[in-house]
C-alpha cells in the first residue's frame, strides 16, 4: 500500500500560536484515495531538524508532504533545506508564479519587492505547482538513486490554510497520475439526536449485518452531529461499490428514520435551507445565549437571501420586551430561560418578519444558572404554521461548545418541525 507522511512545519505551532488545520486536510484527501497515512509530524524552524526528519520520512514512505516555511521572511527555511536535500544546483524563476504575484499584490494596492520575486525561484532539482492564491508555489520532488530507490515524492506547500486548501486538489491529481492506487469508496450519513453511543447500540443488528469488506467509522462533531462513514476499500470498481454501498444505506433508512438528515456530507444550516428553498418559504432567528451563532451559519449556506430573512440578537432582557414583545410577566414568572419565553421569542420574530418559520434560542451558556433552570440548559422554540413548540436541552460542556450545541440543537428542532408539515 502506498504510504504518506504529512509535516507542518513552524515554531508558530508547536508553541501553539497557530491551530495546525492543514494535515487534518491533508490526510482526509489521502486517505480518500487509498493513501495510508505512517505519520503526522510538526517540526520547528530549524534546518537540520528539517533536513534530518525530511530525509528519514522519505527513506520509509512513499509520499511526504509538508506545508508551511515557503514565505519570504527570514524563518522560512523549506525551500533551501529542499534545495539541499535533492542535491539542486541552481534557482530557477517560475515566471508564471512571478505573475500571479504581480497580480496579487498589486491588486492589494502593494508594490513587488525582493522577497516576493524569491518566492517564485524553486530549485532546478524540483517542479513548480502554480499557487493560484498566494506567491509561494507548491514544490515538487521526485526522489531516485542510491539514496532513494523506492522513488519517493515529496511535496512541499504553503502554510496558509486556504492557499492548502486550493492546491490540494492538484496535488492529489498528482498523486493520481503517478502511483498505482487501489480503489476505495466511501460514502457519509449524517445523523443527528442520537448520542454516539446510542447510535451504535441502535444500529448494531444492521453493523453485524455488514459485508466483510464494508468498514463503519462513527464520527461525531458538536455541530453536524455523527457522521456515519461506510467505506469499501480494494473494490473491485467504484461503480459496484457505489451500488453495494447504497443497498446497505436503504436498509439503514427505516431504523433510523428522520434521525438521518443527510446522504451526503451536508450540514444541518444547508439542509434546512435546501428544505425552505425547495417549499419557497422564508425563516426568521431570534437568538440570546447562541449570541447569532444560528444566523451565521445559515448564512454560509449560498443562496441563503432567498429563505433567510434577517434575525434579532435579544440578549439582554429589554430587548426581548421592546423588539420581541415578550412579557415582563412572563420572564418574571417562569424565568428568562424557559420554555415560555423561546415561545414568546419565537413568536415576537416572525411576526415582525413575516416569514414562514422562525427559531428561537433562550439558555445558560456557561457556568450560570438561575432558580429555575441550570447551567448548561437551552430552551428552543419554533413557530410556523403548525403552530408553535418548544425543546429543552442541557449539555454539560465549556461556553464555546454549549453555544456550538444549542445552535445545532435549534436547526434539527426547526429541520424536524418544517418536516412535520410536509
Amino acid at each position: 500500500m502506498t504510504t504518506a507522511s504529512v509535516c507542518t512545519i513552524g515554531d508558530e505551532i508547536l508553541i501553539g500560536q497557530i491551530i495546525d488545520t492543514n494535515t487534518a486536510a491533508v490526510s482526509e484527501k489521502l486517505n480518500g484515495i487509498g493513501v495510508r497515512i505512517s505519520r503526522k509530524v510538526s517540526i520547528g524552524d530549524d534546518p537540520e531538524t528539517i533536513r534530518t526528519f525530511l530525509r528519514e520520512e522519505l527513506l520509509s514512505n512513499d509520499i511526504v508532504i509538508t506545508t508551511g516555511g515557503l514565505g519570504p521572511t527570514g524563518d522560512d527555511l523549506t525551500k533551501q533545506c529542499l534545495y539541499e536535500l535533492s542535491g539542486a544546483r541552481s534557482w530557477l524563476l517560475s515566471e508564471e508564479q512571478a505573475a500571479i504575484n504581480r497580480e496579487i499584490l498589486h491588486s492589494r494596492g502593494l508594490d513587488t519587492i525582493s522577497g516576493n520575486v524569491s518566492q517564485a525561484m524553486y530549485p532546478d532539482s524540483g517542479e513548480v505547482i502554480l499557487n493560484k492564491v498566494g506567491t509561494a508555489p507548491i514544490l515538487v520532488f521526485r526522489f531516485s538513486g542510491e539514496e532513494f530507490p523506492h522513488h519517493p515524492v515529496l511535496y512541499a506547500m504553503p502554510g496558509v490554510p486556504h492557499e492548502t486548501l486550493t492546491a490540494l486538489p492538484k496535488v492529489i491529481e498528482d498523486i493520481r497520475q503517478h502511483f498505482k492506487l487501489p480503489t476505495i469508496y466511501h460514502r457519509n450519513i449524517m445523523t443527528y439526536g442520537l448520542a454516539e453511543s446510542a447510535l451504535e447500540e441502535k444500529i448494531t443488528p444492521w453493523v453485524k449485518a455488514l459485508p466483510a469488506d464494508m468498514h463503519l467509522a462513527y464520527l461525531p462533531n458538536t455541530l453536524t452531529g455523527v457522521r456515519l462513514r461506510l467505506s469499501i476499500y480494494d473494490a473491485e470498481d467504484e461503480t459496484s461499490a457505489q451500488k453495494r454501498i447504497a443497498e446497505q444505506i436503504e436498509a439503514l433508512r427505516p431504523i433510523l428514520g428522520h434521525v438521518i438528515y443527510s446522504e451526503n456530507d451536508d450540514t444541518l444550516e444547508h439542509v434546512v435551507g435546501q428544505l425552505l428553498k425547495g417549499r419557497g418559504e422564508t425563516l426568521s432567528v431570534a437568538e440570546s445565549c447562541t449570541g447569532g451563532e444560528i444566523s451565521h451559519l445559515l448564512t454560509t449556506v449560498p443562496g441563503a437571501s432567498t429563505y433567510y430573512l434577517g434575525s434579532v440578537t435579544s440578549y439582554a432582557v429589554p430587548v426581548k420586551e421592546k423588539l420581541l414583545g415578550v412579557h415582563a410577566e412572563t420572564v418574571e414568572k417562569f424565568g428568562v430561560v424557559s420554555s415560555e419565553v423561546a415561545a414568546e421569542m419565537a413568536e415576537g420574530v416572525r411576526s415582525q418578519t413575516g416569514s414562514t418559520y422562525s427559531v428561537s434560542t433562550t439558555g445558560w451558556a456557561d457556568a450560570y444558572g438561575d432558580e429555575h433552570e441550570p447551567a448548561g440548559t437551552v430552551w428552543i422554540g419554533v413557530s410556523g404554521p403548525h403552530g408553535t413548540r418548544t425543546l429543552r436541552a442541557v449539555y454539560h460542556n465549556d461556553r464555546r461548545r454549549n453555544i456550538e450545541r444549542f445552535a445545532a440543537a435549534a436547526l434539527n428542532f426547526l429541520r424536524l418541525y418544517i418536516l412535520e408539515g410536509k
